[in-house]
Parts: structure tokens; sequence; C-alpha cells
């Protein structure tokens, strides 16, 4: 079910597409349906207690995750641009790599569900306040985990190639 290597290279194509285009939506859905909900029970500047070391926060960010380029402006949009691009023609390039569609749809649901409030209100939501780091919201969270996978994904296809071409030669 992670690979489509006994398909052919376009329907493998579209396999891959269709199940990171899933992520993407589930992610997206989260991301604005807790944003919609934390900014109707929290008003900016209160703070509320969920669990010792977790607290909920209401705050504007006008950067990319974890308020990285904050204040960059048009900086961020052809950043997410430039990523959005790489990661679908990363995608395309290696349909058949088992679960590569996974990270691929979350790390483009993150940005496009913080893409959507950028070009709507000028900011992002963040509302999960750890201590000692930045306030972050469910679409920088699926990013980060995304960036994560993607490097285990990466670096087990890349062994699987490997230790198949040491048994092939």
């Amino acid at each position: 079910m992670g690979g489509s290597s006994g398909l052919t290279p376009t329907l493998a194509r579209r396999v891959s597409l269709m199940r990171a285009g899933l992520v993407l939506v589930v992610v997206i859905a989260l991301d604005q349906i807790t944003k919609h909900t934390l900014g109707t029970w929290i008003e900016p500047g209160q703070v509320r207690h969920v669990i010792p070391g977790i607290s909920l926060v209401y705050e504007r960010n006008t950067g990319v995750s974890f308020s990285f380029l904050a204040g960059d402006g048009d900086l961020v949009y052809v950043v997410i641009g430039l990523a959005l691009v790489g990661l679908i023609g990363y995608l395309l390039a290696r349909p058949a790599q088992p679960l590569l569609w996974l990270p691929t749809g979350m790390l483009i649901g993150g940005a496009v569900g913080n893409l959507i409030d950028r070009v709507a209100n000028g900011s992002v939501i963040d509302f999960i306040k750890l201590p000692h780091w930045p306030t972050f919201n469910f679409a920088d969270m699926s990013i980060t985990f995304g960036v994560i996978l993607m490097a285990i994904v990466i670096e087990l296809g890349s062994r699987k190639r490997d230790e198949t071409e040491h048994t092939d030669g």
C-alpha cells in the first residue's frame, strides 16, 4: 500500500498525487478548524493553560513556520512558492517511492493552510505555546513532522536502492 511500483509511471503519479492530495485536504481542514475554533475561544493576548507545559494563546504571525521570515512580506510568498514547486516535482519524479506522498501532502497542506490565512488576513493565527519555543499552529506541526518524515522516507529509499545495487552487482 505504501508504494506504487507495480503500476505504470503515469498511473503511479496519479495515485501518489491523489494520496498526497487527500493528506493535504485533511491537514488544511484540521488547520482551519483549529484556528477558527481557537480564534473564537481565545481573545488576543489571553492565555489558557491546558496541561502543565502547554498553553493556548492567540498570536498573529506574519512569517512562515515558527515566525521565520516574519515581516518579510513578498519573500515569504517566494519561499513558499519555490518549496511547493520543488515538493510536487520531487513527488512526480519518484511516484513509486513508498510513502513519499505522505510527507509531501503534510508539507503542502501545512504550507497552504498558513497561506490561506496569510492571503485572507495578512498573517497566520498561532495558538500552541510550549516553554522556550515559538508559538505555532497545526499547519506548523504538519510542516515540521512532514520534514522529519520526508527525511526518513528519502533515507530509507536511499538505503533500499543501495541494497539493491549491492545485491545486483
